[in-house]
């Protein structure tokens, strides 16, 4: 049997790729338990003309014992991460007491209260207009906007950009940001309680940038900000109340553009949406 080489690459580095392994570390494996300077463990082929160890147990030099000097201080022990519901409540506290968008973002830059933080290279807050009147929701960051700190600069934010240049619409002119800015490993779904830590900051993005008309891009965002346990195929399309505590804010939910991407034929369903949306930021401006 003939095997296309080249065929059989691409598919194994698409494999790679919907598994999240998406950097290359190195060409080989590297021994991290070997000291500095040292040589790499041997395996028991690597000589096979050294004779195996026979001393016992009982036959080997008891180990020397090393004391420590009696005024050498105790290392501190580990910290444990913070509970669930203290991160939430860190989170809500930190949230309230922002005023701006400049100062959320300075305080997402040094929370500590969501792992994701850890994994992902940057920070990806927001992108767009802070003034804009319609703004925009999704999910989570993706390798693309890990790498360039922006949300929806993919293959997903250049459908975006074209559906908004179908209604007369550009970056310059709406706000788009995500449920949690930081990207997850492998580009995973958010766990609930990832989503839960960083949702008090979405809800002071939202009241801060004030828009006419909220977009929830997808289902995670669709459920999390609307309150609501129904599927995308149901929710779209329709008005929703998205309260802020203060005015209440027109929201509709649609497809994310990452999903418009596997399934075309449901564009005629967004293009639908994003008229709909188009018509209510006409009404509301007059």
């Amino acid at each position: 049997m003939i095997v296309d080489r080249d065929k059989a690459a691409r598919e194994l580095i698409a494999f790679y790729h919907e598994a999240g392994i998406d950097a290359v570390i190195a060409e080989e494996a590297i021994d991290r338990l070997a000291e500095d300077g040292a040589p790499a463990l041997e395996g028991p082929d690597d000589h096979p003309q050294r004779p195996a160890a026979t001393v016992s147990a009982r036959d080997r030099p008891p180990a020397p014992l090393t004391v420590l000097p009696a005024n050498r201080p105790r290392a501190e022990p580990p910290q444990a991460p913070a509970a669930p519901d203290a991160a939430v409540m860190a989170a809500r506290a930190a949230a309230r007491s922002v005023a701006s968008l400049d100062e959320l973002r300075a305080i997402l830059d040094r929370f500590e209260g969501c792992a994701l933080r850890a994994t992902a290279t940057q920070l990806v807050f927001a992108d767009g207009n802070p003034q804009a009147r319609l703004m925009f929701v999704g999910e989570a960051p993706g390798r693309d906007e890990d790498i360039e700190g922006l949300p929806f600069v993919g293959r997903s934010g250049k459908l975006l950009d074209r559906m908004l240049a179908a209604i007369g619409l550009d970056r310059k002119s709406v706000y788009i940001a995500n449920i949690v800015p930081w990207r997850p490993p492998g580009n995973r779904t958010p766990t609930p309680q990832e989503t839960a830590t960083c949702l008090p900051f979405t809800q002071r993005q939202i009241e801060l940038v004030d828009p006419d008309v909220l977009v929830c891009l997808g289902n995670p965002s669709t459920q999390t900000l609307l309150a609501t346990k129904e599927g995308i195929t149901r929710t779209r399309g329709r008005w929703f109340s998205y309260q802020t505590g203060t005015r209440e804010i027109r929201a509709m939910p649609t497809f994310h553009p990452a999903f418009l991407l596997r399934n075309p034929i449901s564009k005629r369903l967004a293009w639908r949406d994003f008229l709909a949306i188009k018509k209510a930021l006409a009404g509301a401006a007059t």
